[in-house]
C-alpha cells in the first residue's frame, strides 16, 4: 500500500468509484507529467451532501464538509487515472468554486476543507497553489465544486 493510500486508511476514508460525468467530459486527463481532474461536486454514495447558496441556505461548516467531499472525489479520480497514488509528485493547484451570496467573503475558509485533506493525504506534496472563487450557482445546485492539477511521475 502506498503512503497516500495508507494515509487515507488511517483517516478512515474509502475512496468511492469515480463520479460519473454529468456532461461531455472525463474525470481526469493525463498529459505528460500532469493530470488535470475535472471539477468534482460533493457527491457521496450517489447523493449530494447539500444544495443551496453558502451564506444563505448553507452554513460555512457544511460548505467546508462539501469541499472535503469534493477532494475525496478528486483523489478517487486521480487513483482511477493513475492506478496508484504513490506516483503523485505534487498536488499543484486546486480551484475551489463556492456558490455564495454577494456579501460572503469566506471562500478561502471553505476551500480549506479540500486543501487540508490534500495535505493530510499527500504530506508536503499535498500543499498547493489555490484559487477560491465565489460564483452565482453550480451544477446540481451544490454549494461547492473543486478542480485539481497534479504532477505525477
Amino acid at each position: 500500500m502506498s503512503i497516500p493510500e495508507a494515509k487515507l486508511a488511517e483517516l478512515g476514508i474509502t475512496l468511492p468509484e469515480p463520479v460519473k460525468p454529468q456532461g461531455s467530459y472525463i474525470p481526469a486527463v493525463r498529459t505528460g507529467n500532469y493530470v488535470y481532474c475535472s471539477g468534482q461536486v460533493p457527491l457521496k454514495d450517489g447523493e449530494v451532501l447539500a444544495t443551496g447558496i453558502v451564506g444563505a441556505d448553507v452554513d460555512i461548516d457544511l460548505a467546508i464538509e462539501c469541499a472535503r467531499q469534493c477532494a475525496i472525489n478528486l483523489i478517487a479520480a486521480l487513483k482511477n487515472e493513475l492506478g496508484d497514488l504513490s506516483s503523485v509528485v505534487r498536488i499543484v493547484k486546486l480551484t475551489v468554486f463556492v456558490a455564495s451570496t454577494p456579501d460572503f467573503g469566506k471562500q478561502p475558509i471553505v476551500g480549506n476543507g479540500a486543501s487540508d485533506l490534500m495535505a493530510a493525504v499527500f504530506g508536503d506534496a499535498g500543499i498547493h497553489a489555490r484559487a477560491a472563487i465565489g460564483v452565482a450557482s453550480l451544477p446540481l445546485n451544490v454549494p461547492v465544486e473543486v478542480e485539481l492539477i497534479a504532477e505525477v511521475s
